[in-house]
């Protein structure tokens, strides 16, 4: 895929993300009565973040939130805080990676600040997710430790007789829409990191050429005038030296002290 898909599929599947997120954090049904040994009965309960909730075979509901927080269990109250923290996460990465959007301009703004803001968010967006997923797998795991430690107390033995003496939780929709909006926020971050490459601009490498020019290479000497280059085919040049003449090459004659170059 193009640099433009990645970078749009991210974006949509964070915004999708991050609503599932704000979603899952303000449902009552993190954790439901578990109605195996009871399939039928007057009262229903269910228990969120914020509040729980009894509803009565009527049809009429009543929730009551937790007035206190040092009240609370410790593992409820780091729910709420991953919970809140990836929200506050996914909510500053979606305006960041707005305006870092490629098909969106600002200005003269250059595709290095955007490939800049992409990462950023991605990142951010990484985050949210993790808080996410961690948040609700933590209430999981409550759950599931509770569920088990009701299920050993759950039933005594009075004289051949079973009674219930604890209700058990099992695990609610909000946890399901949690996860699954952690991922998908995990899921666009990780996109617009990998689109973050393609908007960084390539680097122009420019070779040096060393230029050389071809000048002349002329030589005075007593009695004549000779102009040589470096092109073309080598002549043989008469030299007059003390007592007598005679033909060299060029290439290979010695310099005298008439010459001058």
């Amino acid at each position: 895929m193009s640099t433009t898909t990645y970078q749009v599929v991210g974006f949509l599947l964070s915004i999708l993300g991050l609503v599932g997120c704000i979603a899952a954090t303000g449902m009552d049904t993190w954790s439901t009565q578990d109605l195996y040994d009871n399939p039928v009965t007057s009262v229903f309960q269910y228990e969120g973040l914020w509040q729980s909730c009894v509803r009565q075979s009527s049809g009429f509901t009543e929730c009551r939130p937790y007035f206190t927080i040092l009240g609370l269990p410790a593992m409820l109250q780091a729910v709420r805080a991953l919970m809140i923290v990836g929200i506050i996460l996914g909510a500053i990465s979606l305006l960041v990676s707005i305006f870092a959007l490629k098909c969106i301009r600002i200005g003269s703004m250059e595709d290095s600040a955007k490939a800049k803001m992409t990462l950023t968010s991605g990142v951010m967006f990484i985050i949210a997710g993790l808080c996410a997923i961690a948040g609700v797998s933590v209430f999981a795991n409550m759950l599931v430790t509770n569920f088990w430690m009701s299920t050993a107390n759950m039933y005594t033995g009075l004289g051949g007789m079973v009674q219930t003496v604890q209700t058990r939780y099992t695990f609610g929709s909000a946890l399901f829409v949690g996860w699954v909006a952690g991922g998908l926020t995990l899921i666009g971050g990780v996109m617009m990191c990998i689109a973050c490459r393609g908007l960084v601009p390539e680097e122009s490498n420019y070779k040096t050429v060393s230029y050389h020019a071809s000048g002349h290479n002329v030589a005075y000497r007593t009695g004549g005038f000779k102009a040589s280059t470096g092109f073309g085919p080598s002549t043989k040049n008469k030299k007059i030296y003390e007592g007598g003449a005679h033909t060299e090459d060029e290439g290979q004659s010695q310099p005298s002290k008439y010459d001058y170059v």
